[in-house]
């Protein structure tokens, strides 16, 4: 039988920092199941109105991933690919007449990443990969068509995080 060995930190909770750009909290919660893979799942609010698109969005939505390291430093630290899934859920506005419309979009992808830990308790990570969702529009006041750009079809998912390890 071989030994198992994890980190003593095999939780983190992380922030995605850049996704304060665009008025959206993200947070990921990861967990080491072993020394070769993890479990994470993202939450995500977002109140976000597009430059160019009438269309505010105001929601949330859930992104549980699998990832699997891929170096010799046991998870969560290190080369990673990670295959997730996405569901969103926002209420939409039209910002130029006040129609109004709920929307869900369910989908998934895959991201390679790289994730250091420092001082053993400070993470940082880097993640790119493609992502594809598919969506439904639920008008409920009006009868504007809602345009949600680039949440329907084919999207790159990248980002960069820094939390917190133990």
């Amino acid at each position: 039988m071989g030994a198992f060995v994890v980190n003593a930190q095999s939780n983190a909770i992380k922030l995605n920092y850049l996704s304060l750009i665009v008025k959206s909290y993200n947070v990921q919660f990861e967990h080491a199941i072993n020394e070769k893979s993890s479990a994470q799942l993202g939450v995500y609010f977002l109140d976000w109105s597009p430059s160019g698109l009438s269309t505010k969005f105001q929601g949330f939505a859930l992104t549980p991933e699998y990832r699997f390291y891929l170096g010799d430093t046991p998870a969560p630290e290190g080369f990673f690919v990670a295959p997730y899934l996405r569901y969103q859920s926002y209420k939409l506005t039209d910002t130029s007449t006040s129609d109004e419309a709920n929307y869900t979009n369910f989908g998934g992808g895959a991201i390679i990443g790289k994730q250091w830990l420092f001082s053993e308790k400070v993470t940082f990570e880097v993640f790119l990969g493609p992502a594809y969702g598919a969506g439904k529009v639920d008008v409920v006041s009006g009868s504007n068509v809602f345009n949600v750009g680039s949440f329907d079809g084919f999207v790159l998912r990248w980002g960069t995080t820094i939390g917190f390890a133990f």
